[in-house]
């Protein structure tokens, strides 16, 4: 049972992100997985060049440290999302890893597994970029397992508190993954997006070959 956690905080042993990453992780791997954190803030993932290529081809022809962090991804069982809030969102580090990762959505690559997210913020308004996340995840077929949000204005037994949440939420998500748990809900709501999104991969059968025949291949396109 693998699974990747994911910082995207730049501070690294001093982000608060990353100690709530570590308490999850830690949580998980008391449950049985192997955890794997990966700073995204020390890779070199370059902008998405919008071609479509990987629509076309299934991969990006870009070098550089993406195509490495996809395979991790994909060979997971779980994902952890971590972040801290930079101006309602993202930091760019992270932003331009999903940017590159629309593939995940096109093709469903992470059907099959689940994941959670996690944010530190100044203040209480971090919402919208866990849904943020939960988003990507959503889209992206995964089924979420919970989410956790810290405002570091709330002072430190907030902090520690969300670090034992942390902790509990890894092995929950460990728990999960060896249950396969059910969640009918949200299978019910990535249907209803794949049956949406299915007349617009066949709009474009042409130019996202890739796309279109795994498709066919999957049943979610009937030929």
């Amino acid at each position: 049972m693998k699974i990747i956690a994911i910082s995207a905080s730049p501070k690294g042993k001093a982000s608060n992100t990353l100690k709530l990453l570590e308490a999850a992780a830690d949580g998980a791997k008391e449950a049985g997985a192997d955890v794997e954190i990966v700073d995204v803030t020390k890779l070199k993932v370059n902008f998405c060049r919008g071609d479509s290529s990987c629509y076309r081809t299934g991969s990006c022809f870009q070098d550089d440290d993406y195509a490495d962090l996809k395979e991790k991804i994909v060979a997971a069982d779980g994902i952890v999302l971590s972040a801290p809030n930079y101006i309602d969102n993202v930091p760019a580090q992270l932003k331009v890893v999903l940017d590159r990762s629309a593939n995940f959505i096109h093709e469903q690559l992470l059907d099959g597994k689940y994941g959670f997210t996690i944010v530190t913020s100044g203040s209480p308004n971090y919402e919208m970029v866990l849904d943020m996340m939960d988003n990507f995840i959503a889209k992206s077929g995964g089924l979420r397992t919970g989410r956790l949000g810290l405002a570091m204005a709330h002072g430190p037994d907030a902090a520690v508190a969300a670090g034992k949440k942390a902790r509990e939420m890894g092995k929950d998500l460990a728990q999960a993954i060896k249950e396969k748990r059910a969640y009918p809900e949200q299978v019910s709501e990535h249907k209803k997006w794949k049956d949406q999104f299915a007349v617009t991969v066949k709009f474009n059968k042409e130019n996202w070959k890739h796309n279109y025949d795994l498709w066919v291949s999957k049943g979610w396109i009937k030929v």
